[in-house]
């Protein structure tokens, strides 16, 4: 009796470490039974899990407002709509400060998350080494990128600068809207201290704040903000974390760590007269290789080469 018209199901594997794909031959079955390929679907694949999104919460008041947290508006929508906690979920708050708790999800909606929290511990993932940049910011995309990276690798300020060759200051709502790229780069990063943004200021002005540091620094009357001050330029020595760290031994800001700050300027560069500025008030001139970077490249190479865990 010959083959009735029909469709036969063929399957074969093909391996692309460290995927599987299993592929299915749909194929119509002739009168001779000779089957000929028709179509192929994906019946199944070992495509690693994501990882698991990140259930960390700001909340700047944890320490005001333990044991019973309600999380801020912006964390709670993102809690119950991104999220999608549920009451008896366990998630790490903390306040951009040093502090962080574990939590019990207690109450949840569409606006709110409450939640019940363990105790509160001062937990430090902050570098030995506290690193300022004054930095001429890039367009507002790089800008983002580069907020991102330098809150990661643990920087500790960034001065937005308005240098001669600075197309377009920094406006508020876009200042803010780094601010909170801050926020979610620390929830990521599990970083309990918050990078600070500063508000913008123009070259002539924050040089004479770096001269009335050294000259408190120089007189001993009071400890200085920071204890070497760099600005980064073609042509220059290339930098050395080590040689910076060891020569700031020994000192330290407020907060008890070695402080240095970097200057980064604008596309284009700084000009001469600027340049010349800075050796005045006695800032070293760095190199970061032969090539011309990006200002987010630079300032990602300067915070990766002077941080210091």
């Amino acid at each position: 009796m010959g083959h009735q018209p029909g469709f036969a199901i063929q399957s074969d594997r093909l391996t692309r470490s460290p995927i599987t794909f299993r592929f299915g031959y749909l194929a119509p079955i002739g009168a001779t039974g000779t089957i000929r390929p028709f179509g192929i679907f994906c019946i199944s694949s070992n495509f690693p899990e994501p990882p698991a999104m990140t259930r960390r919460y700001y909340v700047p008041d944890l320490r005001t407002q333990a044991p019973i947290v309600q999380l801020p508006d912006e964390e709670a929508s993102h809690a119950s709509r991104v999220m999608r906690v549920q009451t008896g979920d366990w998630i790490e708050l903390f306040d951009g400060c040093g502090h962080q708790a574990d939590a019990e999800v207690v109450t949840v909606s569409k606006r709110e998350c409450v939640v019940r929290c363990d105790a509160i511990k001062a937990v430090d993932r902050e570098p030995s080494v506290a690193i300022d940049l004054a930095i001429g910011l890039p367009k507002p995309d790089r800008a983002k990128e580069m907020i991102e990276r330098l809150t990661e690798l643990g920087v500790a300020r960034v001065f937005p600068i308005v240098f001669e060759r600075t197309q377009r200051p920094p406006k508020d709502n876009f200042l803010d809207k780094l601010r909170r790229i801050v926020i979610e780069s620390c929830k990521q990063s599990g970083r309990n201290v918050l990078m600070t943004i500063e508000s913008p200021t123009d070259f002539a002005s924050f040089a004479e704040t770096i001269a009335a540091n050294n000259s408190i620094s120089d007189e001993g009357d009071a400890p200085s903000s920071w204890q070497r001050v760099l600005v980064a330029m073609p042509d220059s020595p290339p930098l050395n974390a080590m040689d910076v760290n060891q020569n700031d031994m020994g000192q330290s800001d407020v907060n008890g760590r070695p402080s240095t700050l970097a200057l980064i300027g604008p596309e284009g560069g700084l000009s001469e007269a600027e340049h010349q500025r800075c050796i005045d008030i006695g800032a070293e001139s760095i190199g970061l290789g032969r090539r011309i970077l990006r200002i987010e490249t630079a300032a990602a190479i300067v915070a990766a080469r002077l941080v210091v865990d």
